[in-house]
């Protein structure tokens, strides 16, 4: 193989290839990354928003791990909530309270006319997900 003026040259002989000869591909036709898009279901996460600081609205992921790996799993799913709080604790959304089954989920708080947080103003905010003993929770700014 060989690289030379943005593109790649590979020549093939005898053995494993029948067509014998040189192919020249530009930079452009390789592979230049791969992303590993697994998903990890061995543990719960609770993921940053995005944006953060956000208006109008911000996304939060998080994950519920596959059910025999998980001790808070009653049958098909696992009863997860996920609340935003002021910075007082008083709770001003609750985004989910069901019981979900192993995944990665996103859920959206929008400050729209008709989102959980139109009544909000500027501040901080913290989001917490629960279910069973696990408990995490973040922060996040809302800009007005």
């Amino acid at each position: 193989m060989l690289e030379y003026d943005q593109y790649i040259y590979a020549a093939f002989g005898a053995g494993l290839f029948q067509n014998r000869g040189v192919y020249r591909r530009p930079h452009s036709n390789l592979i230049k990354s791969i992303e590993n898009n697994e998903i990890d279901l061995r543990e719960f996460s609770l993921e940053q928003n995005y944006p953060n600081p956000f208006n109008p609205s911000t996304k939060i992921r998080f994950t519920i791990p596959a059910s025999s790996l998980n001790p808070f799993s009653k049958g098909e799913g696992t009863l997860v909530t996920l609340k935003v709080y002021d910075v007082l604790g008083n709770e001003v959304a609750t985004l989910v309270n069901e019981e979900k089954p192993a995944g990665v989920y996103e859920v959206e708080f929008s400050t729209g006319s008709f989102g959980d947080a139109s009544n909000l103003p500027s501040g901080v905010y913290f989001y917490r997900m629960t279910s069973g003993n696990y408990s995490e929770t973040k922060k996040m700014i809302l800009l007005r």
